[in-house]
Formats: structure tokens, C-alpha cells, sequence
């Protein structure tokens, strides 16, 4: 394996904020294990494979979905093998998907980085996300439970379609709240839960507890995603790792659009439907930000979100007190605070 391949574990970014710093401190040990897994896993005698899975894996991420994997098993008391296994197929399935929705979307950069696609063109990146969905099953089927194969599967199942609904929602105006939260609830959400799901489910948690920590990852998700769109009409966003404006540009039909356009005046709804389905200019992204602050869109979003992060919360009622679930409460405050 190419020593510039080497994944060392690394501390999380800065900007992630002190409640992901305490989840992550609890995992560390493990994490460091999933890391080595990666790199284990992630090997091919076809040289192209590590180097492009790498050049997306190595570039940053906050890992909070293998790292809630992690954290679910700990909060069950599990000390076995399995959650190093299935917290890296999450984060292949992760991994797998980020590559090809670059490529649905055209995307030029992801984490700052150019996107493997414009490197080593749309047919590899497709196939390496093949790859590493591959891979991630292969994980699943040696922890030998058949159930935490059908939650992962499932998983991967929702978020195709959700990537699908999304494709049949683009530049569509008229796209409503309730198609929005279906697309993220899919495309983002059902990976959190799944996450969340499986670390208990290895723990051989009771099913409340099991159920729990889905509805726990499902609600947190659904919340990091509206705080996503949000920010992305926000000229602060930059410093939380996402370029502001990347979902306008791209015409994507994101909460805070819905509102704003819901709420509009015709000359704004007139706006709004050339800069989203025909042409766009360079003073356009500005008058967006203007308009959706107008109809309080951004704000009322992360309201929303809020109304999630109270249910993640909620659903952690079923723990005792102590670190872990410390630590995840304080995650799903993380999710909106890291807006503000």
C-alpha cells in the first residue's frame, strides 16, 4: 500500500466544536482501529481502487456516522469486534455514496478538495463507490448476524431512492416541505439511524434501546442536514466547512428555497425560477441570501431543526445517565448550535 495512503488517527476539525470533540475522546481507541480497518479494507491489487477511495476518505471528514456506531455500542456496554467491522462499512457506505452523488451532481469539489471525479473521470468514480459498497457488505456478512445485514441493506436501499426522489425534485419549484423532508430523511437521515441502529444491535441491546438509538441517529440526521441547507445560504458558512452557495449553484431545491419561494411576491417567485431552472449571474447568490433572510426562511429552518435535535434528545430517555449519553445529548445540541 502507498505510504501516502497511511491514515493516522486524526483529531476532528476545530470548527466540529467541543460537544463532537467529547464523542469522539470516548471512541478514540476505537476509531483507531476503524482507521487501520479502512486501510485494510480498502486495499486492491488494482492501484486506481485505494488511491481514489483514499483521495475522498483522507479529506477531512468529521466521521460522526462510524463514530456514532462507535458510540452506540459503548453506551451498551459492548467490548467485542463487530462495531470496528460494521462502523467501517458505514462509512464506506458513506464514502460510496459522496461519490457518486458527485457525479449525479457534477460537482467540482468535495471537502474543499477537487472531487475524484474531475480527477479520474465519472466511470471510475462510479465503480470505486461500487467498490466500497462492496466491501461494506463483506464487513456486514463476517459479524454473522443476519439482522444487522438487513438494517445496512435497507439503509442503502432508502438512500438510492432517496437520491433518486431528489433527482426527480431538481429544479422543481413547486417541490413541497413534505417531498423535501422525504428526500432527506432518505438520502441522509436513514444512515444516521442505521449507524446508530447497528452499534446497539452488536451490543445485543434490548429492542427499546435498539429502537431508540434509530430514532436517536434518524432525528440527529434529518437535523445536520436542515443546518446544512440553512447554512448554505449564510456567508459565515465557510468557517464550518461547507462553501456557501454550493446548493444554489447547483439549483437544488433545499428547505430554505421552499419557504422563500412559498412566501415570495411575484417578482420574487420570478426570481427564483430563472436563477434555480435557467441562468444564473454572479450578483444573483447575494440577492438570494437577501430574500431568503426577508422571509425569515433560514431561521425557520433551523427551527425545524431544532424541533429534531428535541427528539434525539427525547429518545435517549431509555440510557442512564454517564458519559455516552452525556456525550450524544450534547451532539444533538452541537447540530443547530454549530449554525450560530
Amino acid at each position: 500500500m502507498d505510504a501516502s495512503l497511511t491514515l493516522a488517527a486524526r483529531p476532528l476539525e476545530d470548527e466540529t466544536g467541543d460537544a463532537l470533540d467529547r464523542l469522539s475522546e470516548l471512541v478514540s481507541a476505537d476509531m483507531e482501529l476503524v482507521n487501520a480497518t479502512i486501510i485494510e479494507r480498502m486495499a486492491s491489487d488494482v492501484p486506481m481502487i485505494p488511491v481514489l477511495a483514499g483521495h475522498l476518505i483522507q479529506s477531512g471528514g468529521k466521521r460522526l456516522r462510524p463514530i456514532l456506531t462507535l458510540a452506540a455500542a459503548g453506551l451498551n456496554g459492548y467490548n467485542g469486534p463487530n462495531h470496528i467491522k460494521l462502523a467501517t462499512a458505514v462509512e464506506f457506505i458513506h464514502t460510496a455514496t459522496l461519490l457518486h452523488d458527485d457525479v449525479v451532481d457534477n460537482s467540482d469539489l468535495r471537502r474543499g478538495k477537487k472531487a475524484a471525479h474531475m480527477i479520474w473521470g465519472n466511470p471510475a468514480s462510479v465503480l470505486v463507490g461500487d467498490f466500497l459498497y462492496s466491501r461494506s457488505f463483506q464487513l456486514m456478512v463476517e459479524t454473522g448476524s443476519v439482522d444487522i445485514l438487513g438494517v445496512l441493506a435497507n439503509a442503502s436501499a432508502v438512500i438510492a431512492e432517496g437520491e433518486v426522489l431528489q433527482l426527480s425534485a431538481a429544479k422543481n419549484l413547486e417541490t413541497s416541505e413534505e417531498t423535501y423532508l422525504k428526500v432527506i430523511s432518505a438520502k441522509t437521515a436513514a444512515l444516521f439511524a442505521a449507524a446508530a441502529e447497528v452499534g446497539a444491535m452488536a451490543a445485543n441491546a434490548s429492542a427499546d434501546k435498539v429502537k431508540a438509538l434509530s430514532d436517536y441517529g434518524r432525528a440527529i440526521g434529518v437535523a445536520f442536514q436542515l443546518v446544512d441547507d440553512a447554512l448554505d445560504y449564510d456567508s459565515s458558512a465557510s468557517t464550518l466547512g461547507k462553501n456557501a452557495g454550493d446548493d444554489f449553484r447547483e439549483g437544488k431545491i433545499t428547505l430554505p428555497v421552499i419557504l422563500a419561494y412559498e412566501r415570495g411576491a411575484s417578482d420574487e417567485r420570478a426570481f427564483w425560477k430563472r436563477v434555480i431552472s435557467e441562468t444564473q449571474r454572479e450578483e444573483d447568490f447575494a440577492a438570494a441570501v437577501d430574500l431568503i433572510r426577508l422571509r425569515d426562511a433560514i431561521e425557520d429552518t433551523l427551527k425545524r431543526a431544532t424541533v429534531y435535535t428535541d427528539a434525539a434528545k427525547a429518545a435517549l430517555t431509555a440510557f442512564p445517565d454517564g458519559p455516552y449519553k452525556r456525550a450524544l445529548v450534547a451532539l444533538a445540541d452541537f447540530c443547530v448550535s454549530r449554525a450560530y
